[in-house]
């Protein structure tokens, strides 16, 4: 008698650890980039009471009338409700619109003054944002303004050539500097595998040194000065101003829209920018389905370096007129902020750049008027941070449900 074993149906095969039970885990960059936009608003609210409690702190009159809090708690909160909204009420006068103006130019000199702090954010952010969207770290932003605006600067004033013509040689002299300065990145990263994290912050530094050094040469600056600067770069160079003076907006910001519509076109409606995505949401996946990662990679930093290097240019074309050490300020880093706060998205980058630039033109007049220290500012930029990196801990203060993952069924 034989016994008749069938074979027993194979069992489902344990899923990977790297799997959850709503999917694959997601990777840090795609976790930030996960926050809804009432997230990123309510990051922006929590920011800004943050930034109202460390000016309370720093007023005399609120610390002298917590002594007396319970003695007299009106006069507490009314010095407190007082100073923190004098502070608030003159960042909005400084960024927006100031009500106190003697006219109306002066009334609305607030607005393009954000537009005009704005622009080389935008660019920049829209560089870094492209990077993020495709899966790449790009904190080279601020190396890859120094070199646009080094070379649009240099070409500014020591090429004689006719209006408009000269502006447009300069700003795609900026634009070449700084794909250059991304593209190495890119080519190390495809090539050799090296972090570029590592190789755009070695980057930044090295561009900052090296416009140290061209700074303290006479043929490169084209002046006798020992100021460490460049002459002024020529009329026909400068970017022209959309306003008459006393506004400074200029055609920048034109091209930080334009900006954002390519940027936006390209990620959306371009087969280059579905295989850009596509790489970044799964590289491994994306070699399998015939895509070159490494062509990816370098065509990524190229496009993200030369949007960076036009933020240089617009600086230097635009508003500062001429090179100096500091040309480039904080625009690089506070660019990842602005991308990090749009969501890595263009039309979040380019409102995200314009809130940044209010920030910026209205921490002055808040400084000048309440006395306010300009660094509560750059406090609740970094807080903005902090919450858009971690869209949990905004969920969990609001008690907003967890966004629930779908996963295809094969």
């Amino acid at each position: 008698m034989t016994t008749d074993i069938s074979p027993a149906a194979p069992s489902a095969a344990p899923p990977p650890e790297s799997e959850t039970e709503d999917g694959k885990e997601q990777t840090l960059l795609q976790q930030i980039m996960s926050g809804s936009w009432l997230v990123s608003l309510l990051a922006i609210v929590l920011a800004l009471l943050f930034g109202g409690v460390l000016i309370a702190v720093s007023n005399a009159e609120v610390v002298a009338a917590a002594e007396n809090f319970f003695a007299a708690p009106g006069e507490f909160f009314a010095t407190l409700f007082q100073t923190v909204g004098n502070a608030y009420s003159a960042l909005f006068r400084g960024a927006v619109f100031d009500w106190d103006a003697r006219t109306t130019e002066r009334a609305i000199r607030p607005l393009t003054e954000s537009m005009v702090s704005g622009t080389p954010l935008i660019l920049t952010g829209l560089g870094i944002a492209l990077a993020f969207r495709c899966g790449l770290f790009n904190i080279g932003g601020q190396g890859q303004v120094i070199l646009g605006a080094t070379i649009a600067g240099f070409l500014g004033y020591a090429m004689p050539l006719p209006p408009v013509v000269h502006m447009l040689v300069a700003a795609i002299g900026g634009i070449i500097g700084g794909a250059i300065w991304a593209g190495i990145a890119g080519v190390l990263k495809a090539r050799t595998g090296a972090n570029e994290v590592i190789v755009t912050i070695m980057l930044n530094s090295i561009a900052g040194y090296a416009l140290g050094y061209l700074l303290k040469q006479n043929w490169f600056t084209h002046t006798t000065s020992a100021n460490p600067q460049s002459r002024v770069i020529d009329d026909s160079a400068q970017m022209f101003l959309l306003l008459p003076p006393p506004f400074r907006l200029h055609f920048g910001f034109v091209i930080a829209i334009l900006a954002t519509i390519f940027v936006w076109w390209l990620l959306e409606r371009s087969t280059i920018g579905f295989e850009f995505k596509a790489v970044g949401a799964n590289p491994h996946a994306a070699r399998t389905a015939g895509i070159s990662v490494s062509k990816v990679t370098i065509l990524v930093m190229i496009v993200a370096g030369a949007l960076a290097g036009l933020g240089g240019a617009a600086q230097v074309l635009g508003t500062e007129y001429k090179l100096t050490s500091g040309i480039s300020g904080s625009i690089g880093f506070d660019a990842i902020t602005v991308a990090l706060l749009g969501r890595s998205k263009p039309l979040g980058t380019f409102l995200a750049g314009l809130l940044f630039g209010a920030f910026k033109a209205g921490g002055y007049l808040m400084q000048s008027q309440t006395g306010t220290p300009i660094d509560i500012v750059l406090v609740v930029q970094s807080v903005i941070v902090l919450l858009i990196a971690a869209p949990p801990l905004v969920r969990s203060i609001f008690r907003l449900p967890t966004p629930v993952l779908k996963r295809k069924e094969d």
